[in-house]
This record gives C-alpha cells, sequence and structure tokens, in this order.
C-alpha cells in the first residue's frame, strides 16, 4: 500500500498539450455512485456529438445501463468503480475513511488502467466525472465536480479544510477543471463549491441536465396522465431500496396518485398498485420529462443533478437526503433555509405531513446560460 501511495500520490510533471491539436475522440467516463453523475454527462456528450467528435463511454453498472439507453450509438468500455456501499445506518464519511486503503488503490488501479484505455483506443481526451484518477500526463484530462470542499459532519467539521487540500491536490493533476455551476452568489451548490477559494485550472460551465435536449413547454404529451406526486427512487444500494420501500408503503396507503421512477436502469419493468400508482424501473428521458412536467410536486434525493433538474423546469419538490451522505444533507437543509425546497430525514418520512409543509416553499426557476458549456467544450476540443 505505501507504494502505492508513494507512486501515486506524489506529483509528477505534466503535459503541455499543443493548443493547436484538434480533439477527435473523448472518453467519457462518471462516477458510479448513483446515477446523478450520469445523467449530468449527458448534455455533454451531446454536445460533444454536436461538434463531430467521436466518443467513447466508460463506466459500470446503472451509469453503463442509462447511458447505453440514452445513447446507444456509442462504443462502450466496462469501467469498474471501487465498490463501496452505502450503509444502512451511520456516517457515509466514516465509512470512506475506514476504507480509505481500497478507495487509494482503487484510485490507483483507474488510473492505470485509463493508460491502458488511451493506447487501446487512442484517446485524445478524458471528461471525468468525480473521478480521482483519470488523469494522464499525455493527453488532455478535464475533471468535473459540483463540490470543491467535502462537508463533514458535527465534530469532524475541523476536517474540512485538510479535505479541501487533498481534493484541490486531485485537481490540480488535470488541466482543467469544470464546475456544473454559475459564478457569484447567486449559484446552486453553494458551499460545496463557494466556500474555499477555486483551483487555479477551475471554471464554471453553468448547470447542466440532460432535460435540456427536451425544451419544457410547460405542459406535459396530451397523453401523459397526470400525477400528484412524481417520485424518483435513486442512490447506492442499500439505501435506494430503503427509499423505494419507505415511498411505495406510505403512497398504498395514501389517496394520492403517483408516478414512481425506481432508478434501475438495467431493467424495463412496469407495474401499478391500487389503479392509482405507476411503478416503472426506469423511464427514457422525454417520458421522464413528461411526467416530470405534468406531477404536482416531485419527491426525490436532494442530490446535485436532481436539484439541477428540479430548478430547470421551476418544480416543486420534497427533498429525502441519503442517510449519512453529507453533501445531499448540506444541500436539503440549503434549499429549505432558503424556502425553495421542504426536506424531510428518510427516517422520519410522513408523506401527508410534507405534502402538508411543502405548500409554504416556493421553488425557484434558473435561467440557463449554455455558453458556458458551450465554451468550454470549445476550448477542450480546439475550437476557440
Amino acid at each position: 500500500m505505501y507504494s502505492i501511495f508513494y507512486k501515486f500520490i506524489l506529483p509528477e510533471s505534466k503535459h503541455s498539450p499543443n493548443s493547436l491539436e484538434k480533439i477527435k475522440k473523448i472518453l467519457v467516463c462518471p462516477l458510479e455512485w448513483g446515477l446523478g453523475h450520469a445523467t449530468r454527462c449527458v448534455p455533454i456528450i451531446s454536445k460533444l456529438l454536436e461538434y463531430n467528435i467521436e466518443v467513447l463511454v466508460a463506466a459500470d453498472n446503472q451509469p453503463l445501463a442509462l447511458l447505453k439507453r440514452q445513447f446507444p450509438q456509442l462504443q462502450f468500455i466496462k469501467f469498474s468503480g471501487f465498490n463501496i456501499k452505502y450503509p444502512n445506518k451511520g456516517n457515509m464519511l466514516l465509512k470512506m475513511l475506514v476504507s480509505l486503503p481500497s478507495i487509494i488503490k482503487g484510485i490507483h488501479k483507474e488510473h492505470q488502467q485509463l493508460k491502458k484505455i488511451i493506447e487501446e483506443y487512442q484517446i485524445d481526451a478524458v471528461i471525468s466525472d468525480n473521478r480521482f484518477g483519470l488523469w494522464n500526463k499525455n493527453i488532455r484530462t478535464i475533471y468535473m465536480t459540483h463540490q470543491i470542499m467535502i462537508k463533514v459532519p458535527g465534530l469532524f467539521s475541523v476536517l474540512e479544510p485538510v479535505l479541501y487540500l487533498v481534493h484541490k491536490y486531485f485537481i490540480s493533476k488535470y488541466d482543467t477543471c469544470w464546475i456544473p455551476d454559475f459564478p457569484g452568489s447567486n449559484n446552486l451548490s453553494g458551499d460545496l463549491a463557494h466556500k474555499y477559494k477555486l483551483p487555479k485550472n477551475a471554471i464554471f460551465i453553468g448547470p447542466l441536465t440532460r432535460l435540456d435536449n427536451y425544451p419544457a413547454s410547460g405542459t406535459p404529451d396530451k397523453d401523459t396522465e397526470t400525477p400528484e406526486i412524481m417520485a424518483i427512487i435513486s442512490g447506492p444500494e442499500p439505501q435506494r431500496s430503503l427509499f423505494e420501500n419507505i415511498i411505495l408503503n406510505q403512497l398504498k396507503t395514501s389517496d394520492y396518485s403517483a408516478v414512481v421512477v425506481l432508478g434501475i436502469a438495467k431493467k424495463d419493468v412496469h407495474y401499478t398498485i391500487n389503479n392509482k400508482i405507476n411503478v416503472y424501473s426506469h423511464l427514457d428521458t422525454k417520458a421522464f420529462l413528461n411526467y416530470l412536467i405534468s406531477a404536482r410536486i416531485v419527491i426525490c434525493r436532494s442530490g446535485y443533478s436532481s436539484i439541477m433538474d428540479l430548478v430547470s423546469l421551476g418544480k416543486k419538490a420534497i427533498l429525502i437526503p441519503t442517510p449519512g451522505q453529507t453533501e445531499q444533507e448540506y444541500l436539503a437543509s440549503y434549499y429549505q433555509r432558503k424556502k425553495i425546497f421542504y426536506t424531510e430525514k428518510q427516517s422520519k418520512f410522513n408523506l401527508y405531513e410534507a405534502m402538508k409543509q411543502s405548500k409554504s416553499f416556493h421553488g425557484i426557476t434558473i435561467q440557463p446560460q449554455p455558453q458556458l458549456l458551450d465554451e468550454a467544450i470549445k476550448k477542450l476540443i480546439g475550437e476557440n
């Protein structure tokens, strides 16, 4: 383990890519903890394809299945992650600290695996969504994240500056860090990208949502039902299944009509409960958007990708953070304080109470700035 740490963590010389060299083939690789990292790669892949860039996707499990559904014409490479499960109870940060040797080993492994992929597929550039090890000194590499700092709970908050510096170090390995948010005070990520000084290579590219490719008219398709609730189940196991059981059990005994999306891209299942609850394992983007528009309110995790989808449509929502996931717990609290989204803990969730309390929360609509992403893409591929 020490040899891996020594070889991988210590600085090594960076490349100096030729700014005039055109990029033709790009590898996109999202983190596999939940579907959010994959869904926010959708607009990036779409924009790259508009510029006639050949895109390869490296992913595994649910993100791989989702992106295959979205872009069946692309070439896919199975690229495994760290296989760290969220705990049933307790804090995810503590779980990660205990698993630190395995995480370092995993980062080193993906770094070495990337070298082989670059050589085999002749990759010109890499876009890594929150994967620490996908930098390479011989080609251009992009690291994308909305959290420059890592939120730490309670007494452990004294570690935040240290974790910020560690994260900043990994970010410095990449040519550019893309932050899917706006600069300034009118932002979506709060402390996560705005509390500490940005890395020198960081730029804001604006919020990302896969729904941008399906402009919302404000009304659903005429054949789309209009449920009172759309519940979006997501996140790593076992918390995804626990969340699913809580939502379905409470909907069954309620008077609400609902559409529930289970966030299982590998399956294709649809069934109905009590003639008023439609349950889908997964929905294509157009169907997902139509239900999202038509539902009176959305119940979902407080993951950043979900928030970007919600604010792009101005939807009202009830946020249920993944237990122990400090980033989601912070975002839920952040938006509750602003009276934008109501939030409840998963363990204390009460559907009727949440629906009642959410009436005083107004939601928010953002004005997209697609030119920020376009400019970043142009700079990456040498169009500027």
